[in-house]
């Protein structure tokens, strides 16, 4: 008998975190539509790294691209990964982009709320909406043990507020909202979601203030006093989508050394 391989969509996995999801899916032998936005080589070296560590035969890493900033990059994503796979068991909603300069919160601009929000969480809302009429036309179809899985990789940003980063840490915030939205319109439809925070990661987004971060992450502002590497948030992601959460839907976890626990 045919092993039945599930097929998952991660999107921005061409770099960082969704690379580290990719490879870590790839690994536990699940096919991965892999997403980019612009840097088709770098998607490229994440399908390869992928091919790597497959665990089954068969196992298919496509490359699809789409520009999440516009309606006609997300519209079409869902419905281009069907049309690879025939189906699609779990959406991992990675991508996103940094607040544009950094501005304070007195200089922000409209245009770069616009653009943070609707990488950040439009994009991620109407993905997670084409995913889940799917499954509810598709019911008892899951590969994935306890159903589908609806993955947000959001942020602590989503928590501890940045005055230069404030169109950010308000999308993040959002995302929160958004899994638990999801997660009660789709339990009656064997779906869970869930939200994963990561803190300070080391990847290239954070590349341009890792002397900032690293005086912070030494003084034990971060518990565990170490960088986040994407490989953490691709083994929380993988933990989820082969149920090793049952009973677990609409959370917000931590993913950050820590960082976000109250202290004296």
């Amino acid at each position: 008998m045919a092993q039945l391989i599930p097929t998952v969509l991660v999107t921005g996995a061409s770099r960082g975190l969704g690379r580290g999801v990719a490879v870590e899916l790839a690994r536990a032998g699940m096919s991965v539509a892999i997403h980019y936005g612009s840097n088709e080589g770098a998607a490229r070296d994440c399908r390869a790294a992928c091919a790597a560590v497959a665990a089954e035969a068969g196992q298919q890493f496509p490359l699809i691209g789409a520009d999440l900033g516009e309606r006609g990059g997300w519209a079409g994503l869902i419905e281009k990964t069907l049309s690879q796979f025939g189906r699609l068991d779990a959406l991992v909603n990675n991508a996103g982009m940094a607040s544009p300069g950094r501005a304070d919160a007195l200089d922000s601009t409209e245009e770069a709320w616009d653009q943070v929000m609707a990488v950040n969480l439009k994009a991620p809302w109407f993905l997670a909406q084409a995913a889940a009429r799917w499954w509810v036309d598709h019911p008892g179809e899951a590969r994935l043990p306890g159903g589908y899985k609806l993955v947000f990789v959001s942020s602590v940003s989503a928590e501890l507020a940045s005055t230069n980063r404030g169109d950010y840490c308000i999308s993040k915030a959002g995302l929160g909202m958004m899994a638990r939205v999801w997660a009660l319109r789709l339990a009656a439809h064997q779906t869970q979601v869930v939200e994963f925070r990561p803190g300070i990661m080391e990847t290239d987004m954070t590349a341009g203030v890792k002397e900032k971060y690293d005086p912070i992450i030494a003084g034990g502002q971060v518990p565990m006093r170490r960088w986040g590497q994407p490989g953490d948030v691709g083994r929380a992601v993988r933990s989820f989508l082969v149920g090793d959460l049952p009973f677990c839907t609409g959370e917000s976890i931590a993913l950050d050394g820590g960082l976000h626990v109250p202290r004296l």
